[in-house]
């Protein structure tokens, strides 16, 4: 039996086809006798009747041709004001349901903003066509204070670094962090779907680091197993003085072991050999040394799960101790752009 293309029909027409077609089907016909009856094909009928399971019978209704209403293209203009929202603002702060500007959440805002439904392909066209790249995000704590950032950046950095090259005097950042035996980094290749498994002992240990560097390829380091206490920094800024003849100055964030009586009181006995300078709250990544801390839970701990805590100290103190004696390479450090301030 010749079958009719339905697509040359009437939307209202296409609609009583399908209608009838599945109402007879749900009354006890057979697909293929409904299919020659109403002069389709049985896959047409098959499509029908899947639709109306999911849907039930406004699944069946004809839909309006062409593009949606709202659909189109952004101006110039548009594109102007959505690349701004997103550059000054996250998702969060206009109230939308979305942590990160995703290729949704762009289709979204445009919807919002403008009445405009766009697909998520037309939005990831858009988003490359204005220079934006899918990224991880640096996270920023909210409490971090602007204008003591700014402060820093524009007159207290500046002026230490001057008071410096006055007195012939290097420049350390310093940092302290602690590493976890089942921090994991890195991907693998793997057939998709099957989540691939690495094997590595179900105890967990931990030690810590303190470390510090220069701008000019230095650093320095101490492993430790037990808590960060004024007397391990105590022994970093010893080492410190005993590695130079010049004056030291060591910029470190505003932990409350670094800012101890004890550790106040050591610095006060060496006055005119070591100055201690304290970042903005919250600011970790204006700290060169938080680099190196990233580094070696990535590389040394990270990609080479350790078996006992004295292999994952061995690991970790052989990497470093390559870093150091490569001074371009601990330079490096300050080439990112959020510390090159400091380079």
């Amino acid at each position: 039996m010749k079958t009719t293309d339905v697509r040359k029909l009437s939307i209202s027409a296409q609609e009583t086809i399908r209608i009838k077609a599945v109402e007879a089907v749900t009354k006890g016909m057979k697909q293929v006798a409904a299919a020659q009856i109403f002069g389709v094909t049985r896959q047409a009928v098959g499509r029908w009747m899947r639709a109306y399971r999911r849907g039930g019978q406004k699944a069946l209704k004809a839909r309006q041709e062409g593009r949606p209403r709202g659909s189109g293209r952004l101006q110039g203009w548009q594109a102007a004001v959505i690349v701004k929202v997103m550059t000054d603002k996250d998702p969060r702060q206009l109230k939308m349901p979305f942590y990160l500007w995703t290729q949704e959440a762009v289709r979204s805002l445009i919807k919002r903003r403008f009445g405009i439904e766009l697909s998520r392909s037309q939005v990831g066209r858009y988003l490359k066509a204005w220079g934006m790249t899918p990224q991880k995000p640096v996270r920023k704590a909210y409490e971090q204070d602007p204008v003591a950032v700014t402060k820093w950046l524009a007159e207290e950095y500046p002026a230490i670094r001057a008071r410096a090259k006055r007195e012939k005097a290097e420049i350390y950042w310093g940092d302290e962090m602690g590493m976890r035996s089942d921090h994991q980094a890195g991907t693998t290749y793997a057939p998709r779907g099957k989540t691939p498994k690495i094997t590595a002992t179900g105890r967990r240990f931990k030690c810590n680091m303190v470390s510090a560097i220069t701008n000019r390829g230095k650093l320095r380091f101490l492993l430790f197993k037990k808590e960060f206490t004024a007397a391990v920094l105590l022994r970093l800024l010893r080492g410190l003085l005993k590695d130079t003849r010049r004056n030291v100055f060591v910029i470190l964030d505003k932990h409350p072991v670094h800012r101890s009586a004890d550790v106040r009181k050591w610095v006060e006995a060496n006055r005119g050999r070591i100055a201690l300078f304290f970042l903005p709250s919250y600011s970790p990544e204006l700290n060169p040394d938080e680099l190196v801390n990233q580094d070696v839970k990535t590389n040394a701990v990270g990609r080479k799960p350790p078996h006992t805590l004295p292999q994952m100290m061995r690991n970790v103190r052989h990497y470093l101790k390559q870093r150091a004696a490569y001074p371009e390479q601990v330079r490096r450090y300050f080439h990112h752009p959020a510390v090159k301030y400091a380079a």
